[in-house]
């Protein structure tokens, strides 16, 4: 009975211990976790960003925030007399941008030339030098023909008035090959084929070199119509010029009216401070972290638990005198030195048995 009786109180006062222990515990985790969560929500706040609104000489910047003061829109306006000379160009673009649609109509002719340029330099460029050559040559022939017969004729008229007319000298003999010399020839007649050699051999010359031109020229016609080609587009995307420039002056007015809103942004964003939100962030960690630990504490607790220990040793050391002596009287029986009767059985703080002056001291 001692012993169960002992550990039913070392263990109800370590159980009660345990419970108050794991119910301070549990509270400390929801304080941390609570502690955490606002650090959390304080550290976010910090970092928000938080534009500014501006006002410039050429207009205005403006935010919009929701209740828990997140930015939900943004907005600027130009300033009134900026917003007039936008109108203008406007006005301005429109009209270049109407001018530039009638270019394609107005440069039609520069497109209809090259095109032109581009069929007749093919006619040339169709031919060969040669064929070309060969033309130009039979051209000339044909103009050189009735001039021709005509010096013919006279030459045979003074052959007949001069009595020469048959004539004949000049011929030769065999080549030492066996081929036939010249013919005998009358000596005027003879000048004139050969007056009208060498000018065909001179027109050969020149009818080469005309087949060549007639080829460079067409190439050259060619590259005029692609020039032409070329400077019909860039008139039409020249035309874009007035309506681009009055553009690009819009855009700039609007850059000036923009301004306010990029300095409240820009400003907002160095505001950020996002180290001091880090630093409130670990710094709030921390201290959760020691207050949990401080609640989890709880003193009634501990007390409880150690004292079940400490009760628990100082019923081991009361308890092994007592099996000691209860296991030597059961050794002598009944009948022991000491005039004690029942066997193995020792009732606890007896003074017949502790300190008897009759029967001794019972170590």
């Amino acid at each position: 009975m001692p012993a169960v009786t002992a550990a039913v109180i070392g263990g109800g006062a370590s159980l009660l211990g345990g419970l108050l222990g794991g119910r301070s515990a549990e509270r400390a985790a929801r304080t941390r976790a609570d502690s955490e969560m606002r650090v959390a929500q304080l550290a976010a706040e910090e970092a928000r960003f938080r534009p500014v609104g501006i006002t410039t000489r050429f207009g205005t910047s403006d935010f919009q925030t929701d209740a828990n003061g997140r930015v939900i829109g943004a907005n600027y306006s130009l300033d009134p007399a900026l917003r007039a000379y936008q109108d203008r160009f406007m006005g301005l673009a429109g009209g270049g941008l109407s001018q530039a649609e009638m270019a394609q109509e107005q440069f039609a002719p520069l497109g209809s030339a090259a095109q032109g340029l581009f069929n007749l330099g093919g006619q040339y460029i169709a031919e060969s030098p040669e064929q070309a050559a060969q033309k130009y040559m039979l051209s000339k022939q044909n103009l050189l023909a009735p001039s021709r017969e005509r010096q013919y004729g006279q030459l045979q008229t003074n052959l007949f008035n001069t009595g020469r007319t048959g004539l004949a000298v000049g011929g030769t003999g065999l080549r030492p090959g066996g081929g036939e010399g010249l013919r005998a020839a009358n000596p005027d007649v003879e000048a004139y084929y050969n007056a009208i050699a060498q000018q065909d051999a001179q027109l050969a010359s020149e009818a080469m070199e005309a087949g060549q031109r007639q080829s460079l020229f067409g190439a050259d016609l060619y590259r005029l119509g692609g020039n032409l080609g070329t400077q019909n587009y860039g008139l039409q995307a020249a035309a874009l010029g007035p309506y681009e420039a009055y553009l690009a002056q819009m855009k700039q007015l609007e850059a000036l009216g923009q301004r306010p809103l990029d300095l409240g942004i820009n400003i907002g964003s160095k505001g950020q401070s996002t180290g001091a939100a880090q630093a409130l962030l670990s710094g709030g960690m921390a201290a959760a972290q020691t207050r949990g630990a401080a609640d989890a504490y709880n003193p009634f607790a501990t007390a409880l638990t150690q004292g079940a220990s400490s009760f628990g040793k100082a019923y081991e050391t009361y308890r092994q005198p007592y099996e000691s002596a209860k296991t030597a009287i059961g050794q002598y029986g009944a009948e022991n030195v000491y005039g004690y009767g029942g066997q193995g059985t020792v009732p606890m703080m007896d003074a017949s048995v502790f300190g008897s002056p009759d029967r001794g001291t019972f170590y």
